[in-house]
């Protein structure tokens, strides 16, 4: 680590924004001394998080969803819009396709929930699990795996980098606690499945960076996590 925001050693650099009403944990990676960059998650008034990427001189490819409720979904189009160079298209919007409807329907991404009707455009792509994608090119390039880590919610994703021993678990996995399951389509069982089976198998030094509150370990939450043990 280094620093409260930056994650992993050069190349890759990752920049978190605690953003919105909820607390949401949005993140922007890069390449160090290059301009590709992602957007992981993007919620309410994302304007910190936009002025990094112009300052940055940045060129987004991906915003990509790690789901579709709306603490992480508000602040979609607001970026899409702003990081949108002249004459070029806008960063691709990524997510699981079991949560494609979700973008439009204000009940299931939960801003019904707060009086709201939040919603975004369609998706241009699908991520699923074992996909593999990759920020940056050529040498200077880190490859993240897809991890399809539902309970929470069907499409819950999580994004691990194995070179850099980092992954952004979503709303699966926090440090202390793990993701609630009494919203539509959460599941507990489904959701300790994920977090036993596919995070828990990744190696203990791995860092968490979580949809909520601070960063953890594989290995603390293995040894401490009182709703999911090893």
């Amino acid at each position: 680590m280094s620093g409260a925001d930056d994650a992993a050693a050069a190349p890759l650099r990752i920049k978190s924004y605690t953003l919105g009403p909820y607390a949401t944990n949005c993140y922007l990676l890069w390449i160090e001394g290059g301009t590709d960059a992602w957007i992981v998650d993007a919620s309410f008034g994302p304007g910190r998080m936009i002025k990094d990427v112009q300052e940055l001189a940045l060129k987004p490819s991906r915003l990509l969803l790690t789901h579709a409720h709306v603490d992480h979904i508000a602040g979609v189009e607001e970026v899409l819009r702003a990081l949108r160079p002249a004459g070029s298209a806008s960063p691709a919007l990524l997510i699981h396709r079991d949560e494609e409807s979700w973008l439009q329907d204000p009940v299931l991404n939960l801003s019904a929930l707060g009086g709201m009707s939040v919603t975004t455009r369609s998706p241009d792509g699908f991520m699923a699990g074992g996909d593999t994608l990759t920020l940056g090119n050529g040498a200077q390039s880190v490859a993240f795996s897809v991890l399809h880590t539902p309970g929470h919610s069907p499409g819950g994703v999580s994004l691990y980098a194995s070179s850099h021993g980092v992954v952004l678990s979503g709303d699966a996995l926090f440090a202390g606690s793990i993701g609630r399951t009494d919203f539509p389509g959460g599941d507990l069982p489904t959701l300790e499945r994920s977090i036993r089976g596919k995070l828990y198998t990744l190696p203990r030094e791995t860092t968490v960076l979580s949809g909520h509150g601070p960063q953890t370990t594989i290995g603390e939450e293995m040894d401490t996590n009182e709703f999911v043990r090893a």
